[in-house]
């Protein structure tokens, strides 16, 4: 599945409507992110069950600033609609590999436990 591009509008709905998505943040005039756009569009080529997205962050200034983008690349990881992952810097083709699959072996249901006691927690001390 080819890459896809994120906008500020489009960005909400893909992470949550789809079970695994990795987005690059990016810049045209960053040369670690031209690097990393073909092990990125390599591995949406070979993983047609995770949702590779793009955000330009120079035409989506406000998405990039809300996700709190300090440096760029900036790949993003998100399963069920939960941030597990979200690091600056390019990665090589093995490490990404080894990204997407421990983000598939990610016990979700331990994950959304989790996410509830921290809630409750929250609750009770508000």
């Amino acid at each position: 599945m080819p890459t896809i591009e994120l906008t500020a509008s489009t960005f909400d709905d893909t992470v949550t409507g789809n079970d695994i998505v990795l987005v690059d943040f990016w810049a045209a005039w960053c040369g670690p992110c031209r690097m990393f756009a073909p092990v990125f569009e390599g591995a949406s080529e070979t993983h047609g069950d995770v949702v590779f997205g793009k955000v330009d962050t120079e035409a989506e200034q406000q998405l990039a600033a809300a996700a709190q983008i300090t440096s760029i690349p900036t790949l993003m990881a998100f399963r069920e609609g939960v941030l597990l992952y979200s690091q600056p810097g390019a990665l090589g083709g093995p490490q990404l590999e080894q990204l997407i699959q421990a983000v598939k072996n990610v016990d979700m249901a331990e994950v959304h436990a989790k996410i509830a006691e921290q809630k409750a927690a929250e609750a009770g001390t508000a």
